[in-house]
């Protein structure tokens, strides 16, 4: 698949870039999307919920009335969950959500998700982005120069530009990651995907089997 360079302005630069057929072009795995973007989310859980149950909650043990003959049901001590301050019964406890996934699979992952942003010619390619100070509303205007500014647009670059990062982070809707931390995720969560023309060689040359 050939794909044209634009630059920032949103105008071609006449270049083209061939995505890769092995990475842009294979049979989606949805199970493997689905284990990927499950582990993310796991992974992005606390798990510091707690509630008290009968040994944790203060009160005495003792029994609060004889068990015949109050023509009530039968009781046992304050901690009872069916008093009110009680224990709660089987209520949640620490725990670690996250769980392994072999390499292999998250690359599955990975190239079915940007097949399928391929296939639905949501991936574009910049010649390159330069940010020489950090300008939130350069950034903006960039969007809007490439119509991206109602999308969820994730920008896949080559190299860590701080410059770039620091003046996206304060808009909603949009994302920078470097092609060695791209997600199986923040692809599948993007309505578009814009690479710089570094970014598409190196992430090739990380998926490619």
């Amino acid at each position: 698949m050939r794909v044209k360079i634009i630059d920032i302005k949103g105008k071609e630069t006449g270049k083209t870039v061939t995505l890769n057929k092995e990475v842009f072009e294979v049979e989606p795995n949805d199970h493997a999307i689905y284990l990927d973007v499950k582990q993310h989310m796991a992974n992005k859980r606390q798990g510091t919920h707690k509630s008290k149950e009968r040994s944790d909650v203060a009160g005495s043990r003792r029994k609060i009335k004889k068990q015949k003959g109050s023509g009530t049901a039968r009781a046992g001590d304050i901690k009872n969950p069916l008093f009110r301050g009680g224990g709660r019964v089987f209520g949640p406890k620490p725990r670690d959500y996250s769980f392994k996934l072999n390499k292999k699979l998250k690359r599955v992952a990975r190239v079915s998700a940007l097949s399928y942003k391929a296939k639905g010619k949501s991936i574009s390619v910049l010649d390159e982005i330069k940010f020489d100070s950090i300008k939130t509303k350069e950034y903006a205007s960039m969007l809007a120069n490439l119509n991206l500014a109602d999308k969820k647009t994730l920008f896949v670059i080559g190299e860590q530009n701080k410059n770039l990062y620091l003046s996206s982070r304060n808009l909603k809707g949009t994302k920078v990651v470097t092609s060695d931390k791209l997600s199986t995720y923040d692809i599948m969560e993007s309505q578009q995907i814009v690479f710089d023309t570094d970014a598409v060689e190196k992430t090739v040359k990380n998926l490619k089997a």
